[in-house]
């Protein structure tokens, strides 16, 4: 009998991050609901699940900065990832209509995600909860006739709501990326072209730019750079770095090079682009 591979996700069914782990994996998978990131790397420590998919940046809302630390911190290697088009519509229980709502939920990046949308309707509270697919749960779950959702399609399907306004996203080109983690490296792919670095500097002039010109000298083009405080230490920073490449050779040449001039270098995964929304 074929093992079916889990996945564990922030959130629960119906998730942009299930609905993001069913692009990547396909539905024949067993998704493992977590009400935070730290729980999903928690699940996957104790290998009560295969992978995690974890949300790393958005188009609108920028990067989720914590969880790049999750990931630094756990030493989970980063296998794959996956970009989905976030579209947000409002959700409400059968029967009810958009002028009898008095309150909208959703997670708080969703909702900084549909401000101008709010603008024009200050009546509307708008309140912050702790997943997408969680506040249309409990719409459906509480018969809220007063309360609207935004979240994605799924989530109307599954508890049973009607779309009362459809793509209420500020700008229709949203995506958000998620990185797939595994908890150790021990499958490489035959063909990579993509990484994820962390490394530090030092604090002098042009440290930075020693090492990034390095890999461009190697035609590595670094299509991400984040940096982060080290924690306690004034002026230190990781720098999380996402690199892409057409020459393995050359990529790993630059990778010896920088070593000369970094610290805590770590190579956080190598995987292949797969930038598709």
């Amino acid at each position: 009998m074929k093992k079916v591979t889990r996945v564990a996700i922030q959130g629960i069914k119906a998730s942009f991050h299930e609905e993001a782990a069913f692009k990547f994996f396909g539905t024949d998978i067993q998704t493992i609901e977590c009400n935070s990131f730290k729980q999903t790397c928690e699940s996957l420590e104790k290998k009560e699940c295969d992978y995690v998919i974890m949300a790393i940046e958005n188009s609108i809302a920028g990067s989720l900065l914590p969880n790049y630390t999750l990931i630094r911190e756990y030493n989970f290697a980063v296998v794959g990832e996956v970009y989905l088009a976030i579209q947000l519509h409002l959700m409400a229980l059968p029967g009810v209509k958009f002028e009898d709502v008095k309150f909208a939920t959703s997670h708080p990046i969703a909702i900084r995600q549909c401000v101008d949308f709010f603008y024009d309707y200050p009546h509307i509270q708008v309140i912050e909860g702790n997943d997408t697919a969680a506040c249309a749960k409990r719409i459906k779950d509480e018969q809220l006739k007063d309360t609207v959702a935004i979240a994605n399609t799924l989530a109307a399907e599954l508890y049973g709501l009607n779309i009362i306004e459809r793509r209420i996203e500020s700008n229709k080109k949203n995506f958000t990326r998620f990185l797939i983690l595994k908890l150790d490296k021990t499958e490489e792919l035959k063909e990579v072209n993509k990484a994820s670095i962390c490394f530090q500097v030092g604090n002098h002039v042009g440290a930075l730019s020693k090492v990034l010109n390095i890999f461009a000298e190697q035609q590595v083009n670094l299509t991400k750079i984040q940096s982060m405080p080290v924690l306690g230490k004034r002026n230190d920073y990781y720098f999380y770095v996402d690199m892409e490449w057409t020459s393995m050779e050359n990529y790993d040449k630059a990778v010896r090079q920088a070593l000369k001039y970094t610290v805590n270098f770590n190579i956080m995964g190598e995987y292949q682009k797969n930038d598709k929304v």
